[in-house]
């Protein structure tokens, strides 16, 4: 298969917004996955919405069992479930991990999704991964080419399990009309990230790995792969906007892209992270480690036809989860 490019396609006339607006105020709302990057930052967002919050931690709620949420669900009966948990990590991991990616990440998709429906659920938001596209799909990633053709081979344990959630709303919503919508993110960043210098993604690794070259006086930093991938990247809080967006404007089978619509060499982001760090060493461009797939640029065309963009440049981004970096250092 070889890889194309298409500009950009119009989002349908027939996009199926919400026929009334969802209001999250006064609505009960359950945060799976409270306490990571993501999670945290919905709960964040949702602190400017007059609602009840519901959050539970791991020693509280395993995910992984289904008569745990089954259980938690029914006794706690929230209106709206955001389903922000998952076992993630970067090339590393998935390579390292395939089997906890793939069953534990299908698990916390199953157990909530059908749990929320047993228990009433008004509204559902499922979160997935870009991974989710053929390796060599056609740019941008339009949300119709799910399923087009092979997956990329170092995270395809994490995005079979993610294709499931999505299946698993659309299949709840076709059979049940159950209000159960998906939403696939480009790579997030930002305060809350994982730091671990080989199982996190390239910014929070970069991140470590140039604070301590920096403080140590390296003279090199090493960065995984050619340097020639593209990616896109968008800040952890518009992403928790986006969900919120979503959540009151947005009732289709179809799952919906979220990103910012730019991309970026990962050669010109490690640039960009040395610079923002003010780290002045040499970077040194590991090619015995995977590069992963050579583009991944979303179409968002159909989530800012419901009326909501990213606004945090990337920089800025970078510049704010670095300081939160410094902050965890203590």
């Amino acid at each position: 298969m070889t890889e194309l490019s298409d500009p950009p396609t119009a989002a349908p006339k027939d996009l199926a917004r919400s026929p009334t607006l969802f209001e999250l105020g006064g609505r009960t709302i359950f945060v799976a996955g409270h306490r990571g990057m993501v999670g945290s930052a919905i709960t964040r967002r949702l602190a400017r919405v007059q609602c009840e919050l519901i959050t539970a931690g791991r020693e509280t709620l395993d995910l992984l069992s289904h008569d745990e949420t089954e259980d938690f669900l029914s006794s706690r009966k929230p209106d709206v479930v955001i389903v922000a948990a998952a076992k993630v990590g970067g090339i590393h991991a998935n390579n390292a991990l395939p089997a906890e990616f793939i069953y534990q990440n299908i698990m916390i998709a199953a157990n909530l999704v059908n749990s929320a429906f047993r228990a009433g659920v008004r509204k559902l938001l499922f979160l997935g991964s870009s991974c989710i596209y053929p390796r060599l799909a056609r740019q941008p990633l339009r949300e119709e080419e799910l399923l087009t053709g092979p997956l990329e081979p170092t995270n395809e344990w994490y995005a079979i399990a993610k294709i499931a959630g999505i299946k698993l709303c659309q299949a709840y919503r076709r059979q049940y009309g159950a209000d159960f919508i998906s939403a696939m993110p480009c790579n997030v960043y930002g305060p809350g990230d994982n730091y671990h210098p080989e199982n996190s993604h390239v910014v929070p690794a970069l991140i470590r790995r140039m604070h301590e070259a920096k403080q140590s006086g390296s003279t090199s930093v090493t960065v995984w792969g050619t340097g020639s991938p593209r990616r896109e990247f968008i800040f952890v809080d518009d992403l928790a906007d986006a969900c919120i967006h979503m959540l009151q404007q947005y009732s289709g089978d179809l799952h919906l892209n979220v990103g910012t619509g730019e991309e970026v060499m990962v050669a010109d982001l490690a640039l960009l992270l040395a610079d923002v760090i003010g780290y002045r060493g040499e970077l040194v461009f590991d090619t015995s480690r995977p590069d992963g797939s050579p583009r991944k640029l979303l179409d968002v065309s159909k989530l800012r036809a419901l009326g909501w963009m990213a606004r945090t440049p990337l920089r800025a981004g970078i510049e704010r989860s670095y300081a939160d970096f410094l902050t965890r250092l203590g």
